[in-house]
């Protein structure tokens, strides 16, 4: 049995520039996943970077409140929503809460660098 504990797990600055620990992910732990699931954290006022993915993602918001942005499309998001971002969608979410934004990222395939571009912000 494989369980995860939040606060056993690293945490580190993502590409997006969200603070990011990597719960699951098939080329770290014993798991025959094809997805990668993380905790993210991005504080009140900032934005995450610009970014897009060759592979989908959906965010999972479980605190505060953000205005996400996928392509040309914007919309207020808060505890409770799911967001599904499509592959190669140029993607970003802004806090804009009273507490930080915290959210589950799932990855499918499982993300890896060079599936990432990251944008100018």
């Amino acid at each position: 049995m494989l369980i995860q504990k939040l606060n056993d797990c690293e945490e580190f600055i993502a590409g997006d520039a969200t603070q990011l620990r990597e719960l699951l992910h098939p080329d770290k732990q014993p798991v025959e996943l094809r997805y990668s699931l993380a905790h993210a954290i991005l504080p009140v006022g900032q934005t995450s970077t610009p970014h897009a993915l060759t592979t989908s993602e959906v965010y999972y918001i479980l605190s505060g409140a953000g205005e996400m942005h996928i392509d040309d499309e914007t919309q207020l998001v808060e505890p409770g929503d799911t967001v599904y971002i499509p592959p190669n969608a140029k993607q970003f979410i802004h806090s804009c809460g009273t507490e930080p934004l915290v959210f589950i990222c799932i990855v499918d395939p499982a993300w890896r660098k060079e599936d990432e571009t990251v944008y100018d912000a």
